[in-house]
């Protein structure tokens, strides 16, 4: 699992519903610098969190993994 992918995956699909970070973290109730750290690669969001973003984004768990 490359992580930075990962991360670049997660940031494209939250530009695409037209998201800002701190947008996102508000949702998630997460900071923002939690999702900027997400989007660089530099920590991944735990399980529980990966699904749920799986399901707001309307992807599978695996494209997110795979990035």
């Amino acid at each position: 699992m490359n992580q930075q992918k990962m991360g670049e995956f997660l940031k494209h699909l939250r530009k695409d519903k037209g998201l800002t970070q701190e947008q996102l973290a508000e949702h998630f109730y997460v900071s923002s610098r939690t999702v900027s750290r997400w989007e660089t690669g530099s920590n991944m969001p735990d399980v529980e969190m990966l699904i749920e973003l799986a399901d707001f984004y309307d992807v599978d768990i695996r494209e997110i993994i795979d990035g």
